[in-house]
């Protein structure tokens, strides 16, 4: 508060008392300075609780207002997660507490914390309740975050396994592995003619997307929609 507004709250013996050069005065431009820290955090005391404009120091606090506090729990194996995507966690915290014990929760809380894309979820037909999950190579070193936050948001009753995918295989060398072309006069060698048109999408057979949206690693991440026109949605357990 100002000076001349803790004035106008004294009685009005004080007030007179209270002029220029006083004790009384002095001690009102001491509570003005007392004041002053506080009053500007209360005046961006929003910018404390929005994802992206709080503190760095106070983002780990806020993943415990939307129960994700299980990616910074100590002691950590691991190595702590960017605050970018901490950031991107709680700004998505009601969304994935709405789809939590579903495919689509687990995959956007895992894309979220690793930054990385492609990871698959399969139930075997010969073990009900129970969830493979397929770890991309990309977030092979973060095998103890993933199995963590795949403990938090399974349901309560299914059993989980955390796999990691092998290395895609490396593209053929076209330099190296092309064919030679045939000599002048041959006959041209079967399949090397102009391909016949496909009815194939290019999405693929029947036109099947993967769901798996590009989640930004740090920064204000994109989430996909919870279920796309050609899947059917997952209600929430």
């Amino acid at each position: 508060m100002r000076r001349a507004a803790i004035e106008r709250l004294l009685p009005a013996a004080y007030q007179r008392a209270a002029g220029p050069g006083s004790v009384l005065g002095a001690l009102l431009d001491v509570m003005e300075a007392l004041h002053a820290p506080d009053e500007a955090v209360l005046a961006e005391v929003d910018a404390l609780f929005a994802p992206y404009r709080t503190p760095d120091g106070f983002v780990a606090y806020l993943t415990r207002w939307v129960a994700m506090d299980h990616v910074v729990v100590a002691p950590r194996a691991d190595a702590p997660l960017p605050l970018g995507r901490l950031r991107d966690l709680v700004a998505h915290g009601a969304l994935l507490a709405r789809w939590r014990g579903t495919p689509y929760g687990m995959r956007t809380a895992l894309e979220l914390a690793t930054g990385v894309t492609g990871f698959v979820l399969e139930e075997p037909a010969d073990r009900p309740f129970h969830v493979v999950v397929r770890v991309p190579p990309a977030a092979a070193d973060r095998l103890t975050l993933v199995t963590r936050i795949v403990e938090a948001e399974k349901p309560a009753a299914v059993t989980v396994e955390v796999t990691t995918d092998p290395a895609a295989a490396p593209a053929p060398d076209p330099t190296t592995d092309a064919p030679e072309p045939p000599a002048a006069g041959d006959p041209e060698p079967p399949g090397t003619g102009d391909p016949e048109p496909s009815d194939a999408g290019a999405d693929g057979p029947e036109g099947a997307a993967t769901g798996v949206a590009s989640v930004r690693a740090v920064g204000r991440a994109h989430v996909p929609s919870p279920a796309s026109p050609d899947q059917p949605s997952e209600e929430p357990s």
